[in-house]
């Protein structure tokens, strides 16, 4: 590479675009970057969490089914975090208010029962889905981001060329290029925060169908414990 090439390829690289780059287009720059990065903190974060939660989810329903008595199992399960665990707890606990008079409401028990589980099982949905609508945003708008510092730097090189009445490629190169590199900051940002969210999205649709399940098998247990009363 010759000296001319190696400095024309400095000044291109993504240190050099951002230094001589307007005051308006660094600020674009700078707040995709740091869209970026607070990205990949969620999608780390969260991926992470779902994995383990789901880990544990499927143990814990599996100790659900092989347990002989749900008391015990619920006394030995009752501190644990897992949304699962907290739609037992609900379960439990509107049976053991709805069934400690002396005279007990059969279907009203079933009503109070569905409604409490549900509801615990929304709240946990709610839990999981916490800043996943960060990525949803950050996915729809960082392009249009990128986009204006594309334009403002274009606007840049056509003032450049009436300053300096040359249409010369040296001229007009540098505003285009940087014009350029905010475009794709703002896909960098806006591809990965698209992709997560789908996948962040099932996941906890996932989550939500297995709590949701749970929480029929827990009802329908109750219902003949009931029958039984």
């Amino acid at each position: 590479m010759t000296p001319v090439l190696a400095t024309e390829a400095a000044t291109m690289s993504p240190l050099a675009l951002f230094l001589q780059a307007d005051i308006i287009v660094k600020a674009v720059m700078v707040g995709l970057l740091a869209a970026s990065v607070w990205t990949w903190a969620i999608i780390l974060t969260h991926g992470l969490q779902l994995k383990r939660i789901a880990a544990k989810t499927a143990k814990f329903e599996r100790g659900f089914k092989a347990a002989e008595d749900i008391d015990n199992f619920y006394t030995a399960n009752r501190q644990s975090d897992l949304p699962i665990a907290r739609v037992l707890s609900a379960g439990v606990g509107e049976w053991r208010r709805s069934t400690s008079g002396k005279t007990i409401d059969r279907d009203g028990t079933r009503a109070r029962l569905a409604g409490a589980m549900a509801t615990a099982a929304d709240a946990e949905v709610d839990r999981l889905s916490d800043r996943l609508n960060i990525l949803a945003t950050i996915g729809s708008v960082a392009p249009f981001v990128g986009l204006f510092g594309t334009v403002w730097g274009i606007m840049r090189s056509f003032t450049s060329i009436a300053a300096q009445q040359n249409t010369s490629l040296g001229v007009v190169a540098p505003g285009i290029a940087e014009a350029l590199f905010a475009t794709a900051l703002g896909l960098f940002a806006a591809i990965p925060s698209v992709i997560a969210y789908n996948r962040l999205t099932h996941g906890v649709n996932r989550m939500e169908a297995r709590m949701h399940r749970f929480a029929d098998a827990f009802h329908a247990t109750l219902s003949r414990e009931l029958e039984g009363e």
